[in-house]
């Protein structure tokens, strides 16, 4: 079998990263992040790039359009408490006139474990009418690069994935 991705990782493109930390505030009552902060911190990861791509917040207050999240799936791997050091690498795994498929991928920055995985599909939206129109000439040129680019990239192993419960075989018993 052939390697899909004979590259060397060094070779490979840079994926867009965004960095921050968790915030005191972000803690709930088991002592660690709450699922809603996971989340804040995906959307700033995909608010970084969408200004990267013109998209961003100038953007939107022009007031003609906007990207809206219409779907996402968020994993949980690791807990991250207080003050912990956050790096999110983005993906994008597709792009079409309308939407743009993103993979978030959140580790801890200190010792690199990961920590959680945020998959959202974007839409275009018109703001007057509030409905889908197609991107920006220039945004879906550049989404169209980024996308090629991290192409070259392994897809996510977690990319796709859905919520359900699966009937348990009878040698893993258990609650």
């Amino acid at each position: 079998m052939t390697d899909p991705f004979p590259h060397d990782p060094s070779d490979l493109p840079p994926l867009p990263r965004w960095r921050e930390a968790v915030r005191q505030d972000w803690i709930d009552y088991n002592g660690h992040m709450n699922v809603a902060y996971y989340v804040l911190v995906f959307d700033h990861a995909t608010d970084a790039l969408l200004a990267g791509v013109g998209l961003g917040p100038d953007y939107a207050a022009a007031g003609a359009a906007s990207v809206f999240a219409v779907e996402a799936h968020v994993t949980y791997d690791r807990e991250v408490g207080d003050g912990d050091p956050l790096d999110v690498s983005t993906q994008v795994l597709g792009v079409d006139d309308k939407r743009v498929h993103l993979f978030h991928t959140m580790v801890h920055a200190e010792h690199g474990s990961p920590a959680a995985t945020n998959e959202v599909l974007l839409l275009h939206v018109d703001l007057t009418t509030r409905r889908a129109a197609p991107f920006p000439e220039t945004a879906r040129r550049a989404l169209d690069r980024l996308a090629a680019d991290h192409a070259r990239h392994p897809r996510p192993a977690k990319a796709g994935r859905s919520v359900a419960l699966r009937p348990r075989r009878p040698a893993e018993g258990g609650a």
